[in-house]
């Protein structure tokens, strides 16, 4: 226990004792009581705690009633105690916030009326939104396409020139704005690869066949004799989307066949996966949660990592 000193004891053992002082100042030796606990030969004394620790706990307690009164503290069922300074680290926060979006204003105004393709010819656009943007793309983006953008399995890399929707400003923009395949968003882009094989479109032969066909198409080993059946099948179900030769369709989201850039993996058993379950990822539409200045910004900076075209 606090304020008690552990001695060895025994019936033989001398008394605990302290010096204090008396009531003219002298010197003497008290005998100090015990509290009547004792473990495996070990007494406790009721020696009192040091003076100067118990005025500084005093001080603390003190300091921890002024707190609670003062400053924000005590969580409520909607909220909390708001103290009687009414200050809280939150307010000066948005005070540095607002100072900053006062003096970003007019360059803001200017990146929302400057056509999107025309922002990287303006020097302090330019220099605004490869700032902004990439402090953007650090907080909204990265955790999906990589804090350097290079993307993860099924995840676009963003520093290739391989755009499934179109590399271009505008087409970026468009991408950043509406999302893909955004549940909330009428405008979003949209497109959807059938599951052959779960919907029972085509059987596990045909699958594979075209599967054999599709590496073909992109130079990779496969089953010559495989890929000359599953030609006539992607003809019939896939060249609609992918074009005949492979090279796919940016205006549907069909990616390009024919090179060595996958979305999800090349290997036979990831595309027969694809075509059996079909592919269904879903970017969030960002004009939900990012002002227009920020999606303008987010999107000449993405623009300006070395794919955009």
């Amino acid at each position: 226990m606090a304020g008690h000193d552990n001695t060895h004891a025994d019936n033989n053992s001398p008394r605990e004792t302290r010096v204090v002082r008396d009531a003219k100042g002298r010197r003497e030796k008290v005998e100090v009581p015990s509290t009547g606990h004792e473990w495996d030969g070990i007494r406790e004394y009721d020696n009192p705690l040091p003076r100067w620790w118990l005025w500084v706990f005093y001080a603390t307690v003190v300091w921890a009633l002024f707190y609670v009164i003062a400053y924000p503290a005590i969580p409520l069922i909607s909220g909390n105690t708001k103290g009687v300074l009414d200050y809280t680290p939150r307010k000066e926060v948005a005070a540095e916030i607002d100072k900053f979006n006062a003096a970003n204003a007019p360059v803001q105004a200017r990146l929302v009326e400057t056509p999107v393709e025309e922002i990287a010819k303006d020097p302090e656009l330019a220099n605004y939104t490869a700032n902004a943007g990439a402090a953007i793309f650090r907080t909204w983006c990265a955790q999906c396409h990589g804090s350097g953008a290079a993307g993860a399995v099924g995840y676009a890399n963003l520093l290739d020139n391989d755009w499934l929707w179109g590399g271009s400003a505008e087409e970026i923009y468009t991408t950043v704005r509406h999302g893909i395949r955004s549940p909330s968003d009428p405008e979003t882009r949209y497109s959807e690869m059938p599951r052959f094989g779960t919907d029972g479109m085509l059987d596990k032969a045909q699958i594979g066949e075209v599967v054999d066909y599709v590496l073909q198409l992109a130079g990779q080993p496969h089953d010559a004799k495989a890929a000359a059946a599953g030609q006539v099948i992607y003809a019939d179900n896939c060249a609609a989307c992918h074009a005949e030769d492979g090279t796919g369709d940016r205006a549907q989201g069909a990616p390009n066949l024919t090179d060595a850039i996958w979305l999800y993996g090349g290997d036979k058993a990831t595309l027969t996966r694809i075509v059996s379950s079909g592919p269904f990822g879903v970017m969030p539409a960002w004009h939900e949660r990012l002002s227009e200045a920020d999606i303008r910004a987010v999107s000449s900076y993405v623009h300006s990592l070395g794919g955009g075209e």
